[in-house]
């Protein structure tokens, strides 16, 4: 039986649908993904074939660097996706999923780059941008 997940914006203006495995979840501590999200970004991926996304006029881009851009609702401002140009991946917001979601975490990567109001205590696997093991665009 093929595994479906389904999720979307805060509005409702976005609405994607996974099909088969998801990455467990990567927090990404950036400054990038902290700017955009006012903290860390949690996020699995999906293959591109076994995504589905149903927008009408609400899903916009921003390309945050020469190699990857952020899908985000244009209506309620959601952050959505990050996708890095050239892969046949891309990343979706973690919380963006209807429960329930399945998702664990797997590591933290850009913890060079971390908020300095917290710490980072759950026993995962910790990576600088130098070791990331993931797929991540380089400025």
């Amino acid at each position: 039986m093929e595994t479906i997940h389904e999720g979307g914006c805060l509005c409702g203006g976005v609405r994607f649908r996974t099909r088969g495995r998801l990455r467990g979840v990567i927090f990404c501590h950036c400054s990038q993904c902290r700017r955009q999200s006012g903290h860390f970004v949690a996020a699995t991926s999906a293959s591109d074939a076994g995504l589905t996304v149903e927008t009408g006029p609400h899903l916009a881009w921003y390309a945050a660097s020469a190699d990857a851009r952020r899908g985000f609702c244009r209506t309620c401002g959601s952050l959505l996706f990050w996708k890095q140009e050239g892969t046949d991946t891309t990343s979706i917001m973690a919380g963006a999923f209807d429960r329930p979601t399945g998702l664990a975490g797997a590591s933290h990567i850009f913890v060079a780059d971390k908020g300095d109001y917290y710490e980072i205590c759950d026993g995962l696997p910790q990576f600088t941008d130098d070791e990331t093991p993931v797929a991540v665009a380089r400025d």
